[in-house]
C-alpha cells in the first residue's frame, strides 16, 4: 500500500529543502508528514528507492600514533553550542566517498588522509542518518591522517577546532560532552582498537 498521495516542496535552498507529504496511516487516514532532503524534488529517495550517500564521515587515526584520532569541535547553529564530531562533509558531484573524504579532511583540518581499503566492504556502504526526518545517508571512510593541522582551506562559515584525541580523552568526551551520534559510535570502536591493527574491527 502506498503511504502518501502527493509530495509538496516547501523551500528552495541550495543545500537542504523541506518537503511535505500528504501521508496516509495504515488505516488510510490522511495526515501531514514533513521531512528534509539534500536532493531535488525529482530525486528524493522515496521516489528513487536508492541509498546512495550524500555525505561522508571520516575515521582518521594518526599514521604516527594509531592510539590517537583526529576529531573536531564544531559550532552548530541549531544548538548554539559546540559539538564534538569526526571530520565529515558532503560528496560533490563526480566524487567517490573516498575522494570526498580526502578533500574534506584537508579542508576541515589541513591534514592529509590516506584511505584504508581493506576489511569488509559492508562497513563502508551507505547508512541512513535519521529517516524520521531526512532521507540523507552517509558513508564512513576509514584511514590514516598525517601532516600538519592548518586552517588555510577552512570555509569561513565553519567554526572548527581540530583536536588530536587519545583514548583517555575519547572516553571523557563520550562521558561528558555533547557528541554527534556518528562520532559516538565510531569512538566506541576506537576505544577498543588494537594499536598494531587499528582497523581490525572492519574485518
Amino acid at each position: 500500500m502506498k503511504k502518501y498521495t502527493k509530495i509538496h516542496k516547501l523551500s528552495d535552498n541550495k543545500f537542504l529543502n523541506l518537503f511535505k507529504l500528504d501521508a496516509l496511516t495504515d488505516s488510510g487516514r490522511a495526515f501531514d508528514y514533513f521531512f528534509v532532503s539534500r536532493r531535488n524534488e525529482d530525486n528524493i529517495k522515496l521516489l528513487t528507492k536508492d541509498s546512495a550517500a550524500e555525505g561522508v564521515v571520516i575515521y582518521p587515526v594518526l599514521r604516527e600514533d594509531p592510539e590517537k584520532i583526529v576529531m573536531i569541535r564544531q559550532y552548530r547553529y541549531p544548538l548554539d553550542d559546540y559539538l564534538y564530531e569526526l571530520p565529515a562533509g558532503l560528496i560533490d558531484a563526480g566524487e567517490t566517498p573516498e575522494v570526498a573524504a580526502v578533500r574534506e579532511m584537508k579542508e576541515e583540518t589541513g591534514l592529509d588522509f590516506t584511505v584504508y581499503t581493506k576489511g569488509d566492504g559492508a562497513y563502508r556502504r551507505p547508512f541512513f542518518m535519521g529517516a524520521g526526518f531526512t532521507d540523507e545517508s552517509c558513508n564512513a571512510v576509514f584511514g590514516y591522517a598525517s601532516g600538519a593541522i592548518s586552517r588555510a582551506d577552512m570555509e569561513d562559515t565553519e567554526s572548527i577546532q581540530v583536536l588530536i584525541v587519545d583514548k583517555a580523552e575519547a572516553a571523557r568526551i563520550l562521558r561528558e560532552e555533547k557528541v554527534s551520534i556518528r562520532a559516538a559510535y565510531l569512538l566506541m570502536n576506537f576505544l577498543h582498537a588494537d594499536k598494531q591493527a587499528p582497523f581490525r574491527f572492519l574485518e
